[in-house]
């Protein structure tokens, strides 16, 4: 195995140049790389080679054009993040208060294996979480502020303080484990079938996950496939073998996710500034363009429309 050794900002520099990238600045380049490293930069490089076997960039490709598409990704990936804690935050908000009226606000009484679902198939998963859930009150109960003031003055943590401290995995998880009557219950909330949302929560974790740590987003596909929907049949997304080629696996995908799961004005406020988002890369590219990055996202050419079709039409 061939070791990928240190190198230093000027060969990094020299690397680009090799592969046809132009430098006009290579002060600004240098302090570039030092402050967003060389690998997570030239990861942003594959829509700027000519194909992908001559793996050159396309000629006049410069540094400011890689870096923008390294700047269009964080902003768009800034964008969703903001709006996945929303519903991050609707989602322990809706859970817990269907779970607190049903089987009480104390830990001794919501943390039964009882209140989840009686599939055989699923005890161990359930008896696992239940422990994680009862680990994070442990761990936060003296520590993070909410939890503290509970414990001190009330001898418990409800749940709707202990959603407050547990991941958004652990909440998607908890859903899935729910009796069938509870997740039906939260799914009248969002009108959508349940099937869909354990299809959707798995997809949204890793989105968030994916958000937090910075990684490569406008090109990231998902395992899991989502179901077709409505969205798809009104933006009329073109078919491949009878399958949709956009809005499956793809960041669109998510959201169309987004749209089932926000109220209609924050997803329109969320669809604004990732348009915006789109315009400045636009700007800002000159050997390739926007329409190239679209269609790695998986985004339609008429994806804006998404933000104007009415959640009433959710249903068929």
């Amino acid at each position: 195995m061939i070791e990928k050794q240190f190198k230093n900002l000027d060969e990094q520099i020299e690397i680009f140049k090799h592969k046809g990238l132009v430098i006009h600045d290579e002060d600004y380049a240098k302090q570039v790389l030092l402050r967003e490293n060389y690998f997570f930069l030239n990861g942003y490089r594959h829509l700027f080679y000519k194909s992908e076997t001559e793996k050159e960039f396309i000629k006049g490709t410069t540094f400011e054009e890689l870096y923008s598409l390294f700047l269009f990704d964080r902003s768009f990936r800034n964008v969703l993040f903001k709006y996945l804690l929303v519903i991050e935050n609707n989602l322990k908000s809706i859970t817990s208060y269907q779970l607190s009226k049903k089987y009480g606000y104390r830990e001794r009484d919501y943390l039964k294996a009882k209140n989840f679902t009686h599939n055989p198939e699923k005890q161990r998963q359930v008896n696992d979480l239940l422990k994680k859930m009862k680990r994070q009150i442990r761990i936060n109960g003296s520590q993070h502020s909410a939890t503290l003031h509970y414990v001190s003055n009330y001898g418990y943590i409800p749940l709707w303080i202990l959603v407050k401290v547990l991941s958004f995995g652990i909440v998607s998880e908890m859903f899935s484990i729910l009796k069938p009557e509870d997740q039906q219950e939260i799914c009248k909330v969002y009108n959508i079938d349940v099937d869909d949302l354990l299809v959707y929560l798995p997809i949204l974790a890793n989105y968030r996950n994916l958000c937090a740590h910075e990684d490569i987003l406008y090109e990231n596909r998902t395992q899991k496939q989502i179901d077709d929907t409505i969205y798809h049949q009104i933006l009329d997304i073109p078919k491949e073998n009878g399958e949709y080629i956009y809005g499956k696996s793809d960041v669109f995908a998510l959201l169309i996710i987004m749209r089932q799961l926000l109220i209609s004005e924050d997803f329109k406020n969320m669809m604004m500034e990732l348009e915006n988002v789109v315009q400045t890369l636009n700007y800002n590219l000159t050997t390739i363009k926007i329409e190239k990055v679209l269609n790695r996202m998986g985004f339609p050419q008429n994806w804006t429309d998404l933000a104007g079709i009415e959640r009433s039409v959710d249903k068929e």
